[in-house]
């Protein structure tokens, strides 16, 4: 797997509500091989470990990678203060993506929260025939409505507190959706407990998941073992990376 480490410069900055922001960078190098799914390792001023961000979007003419985060500490808030023409140390593209092949043809997308921005990209791969899901808290926590609603057939939208779309959570939406329309793969990215039930509706229905998992990440390219996840392959329990042999899983492998 080819990935590349070097200074790259910000295209664009800016806040998308009260705490996501947008970063938008030029690395026509990681461009070139990125995939959907995959992310990128950030070094923020002054911290050790660098931050793993997910791709939201990959512009490979331009060479232009977007990344969409939460200010979740010292390090973001720093990433969140840069500016246009501005240098940022970037490792990556990391980590295995969705598997996104011609085969599949009535994708479901399910995202929740800071779940969301991992799927952009993937959706694009099906020529606006894709279905999607997103849940947030609360209006004011919304973000890539639109961008979704430019690259899907459909865009269902939840909230916990009922102030946008629907009120109530992705699942809801979901268990009516499998029995109106025959899916043939979903893609979920979310909080464990979300991921979890979606891929127990998608067994449910034997229809093929694929989640992307969110954990405390080191080294970024399997070296440390801090984001170890256990999975179950052919009976047998084992611990995978998920910065390496993840993000994305086959939710069937998972150990919930």
């Amino acid at each position: 797997m080819a990935y590349f480490q070097n200074e790259f410069e910000i295209v664009k900055v800016g806040p998308l509500n009260n705490s996501a922001f947008e970063l938008i960078f030029n690395a026509p190098e990681i461009a070139e091989f990125a995939k959907p799914g995959q992310f990128v390792h950030i070094l923020c001023k002054n911290k050790t470990l660098r931050r793993p961000i997910s791709i939201c979007e990959i512009d490979k003419a331009l060479g232009n990678l977007r990344i969409v985060f939460d200010i979740r500490g010292e390090g973001t808030a720093w990433l969140s203060k840069r500016q246009k023409g501005e240098y940022i140390d970037v490792l990556g593209p990391l980590g295995n993506g969705f598997p996104c092949t011609e085969m599949k043809k009535a994708p479901l997308f399910i995202g929740g929260g800071l779940g969301v921005p991992p799927l952009l990209e993937a959706t694009k791969c099906f020529d606006s025939k894709a279905n999607a899901i997103l849940g947030f808290r609360s209006e004011e926590n919304v973000i890539l409505y639109e961008d979704f609603m430019a690259s899907c057939e459909n865009v269902y939208l939840t909230s916990d507190d009922g102030t946008c779309g629907r009120k109530g959570f992705v699942t809801d939406v979901m268990k009516e959706l499998v029995l109106e329309k025959a899916y043939d793969v979903v893609y979920a990215c979310g909080p464990f407990p979300m991921l979890k039930a979606v891929s127990a509706i998608a067994d449910e229905h034997d229809i093929d998941c694929f989640v992307s998992l969110e954990e405390r990440m080191g080294c970024g390219v399997g070296a440390c073992l801090v984001c170890a996840c256990q999975v179950e392959i052919a009976g047998q329990r084992d611990h995978k990376h998920v910065c390496k042999d993840g993000p994305v899983f086959n939710a069937k492998e998972v150990v919930w």
